[in-house]
């Protein structure tokens, strides 16, 4: 299967990318920092930004799923998640192609914010807020304007191994527990969805 991925040098985004090739699939990358991972024959590496058309389409021509896995360090106002979202609609409507999105936010994002714990809603409203509002602006460009999409919004990132026991949570409920969750393991539910989709148009929240 060939799989684009969409922020690889690091966190999630890295562990998709070892996952998806330790599965047999073909994969390309783009990434501003080179993506540590060996060269293979099903490997093919493009260094460059998400605001430049020719890098987005080299990565994501021919793909049948594309994982978005885009991160900031900065918790300063940005427009990267929503500006990319619409480049790569763009480009996906000139290339007339339908992949599935793999697309990863977190809770917080869009109508989940007001679910996390009031310590959680804290935090965001102090460090992340602007980071999240455009989380939320991508989530939305993307279901509005695509079809074959899934949002996944894990709980707080670890560097934990992977156990592939983890909860996937689709309803939002009055006192739900969304914790924290290894990389590992939003990255094994990621290429499994991108294998057989079961979560097409929906918000799997991801949790222990």
């Amino acid at each position: 299967m060939k799989m684009a991925v969409i922020g690889a040098s690091a966190g999630v985004g890295l562990q998709v990318t070892r996952l998806a090739l330790e599965r047999g699939h073909e994969v390309a990358t783009l990434s501003r920092r080179v993506v540590p991972v060996p060269d293979r024959v099903n490997f093919r590496k493009v260094q460059g930004s998400v605001a430049e058309e020719d890098k987005v389409k080299a990565v994501v021509e021919g793909a049948e799923a594309i994982f978005v896995t885009l991160g900031v360090k900065s918790p300063l106002a940005t427009k990267l998640f929503s500006s990319s979202a619409r480049l790569l609609l763009h480009m996906l409507k000139e290339l007339n192609m339908s992949p599935t999105l793999i697309v990863l936010t977190g809770f917080g994002a869009g109508d989940s914010w007001s679910y996390n714990s009031l310590p959680m809603r804290i935090f965001f409203t102090l460090l992340l807020r602007a980071v999240y509002a455009d989380k939320t602006e991508q989530e939305r460009v993307i279901a509005e304007n695509y079809s074959r999409w899934e949002m996944v919004r894990p709980g707080r990132l670890t560097d934990g191994p992977f156990t592939g026991q983890y909860r996937v949570l689709t309803e939002l409920t009055k006192g739900m527990n969304v914790g924290s969750i290894s990389r590992a393991d939003v990255a094994h539910f990621m290429v499994t969805q991108a294998e057989h989709p079961t979560y097409l148009g929906k918000y799997p929240a991801l949790t222990y």
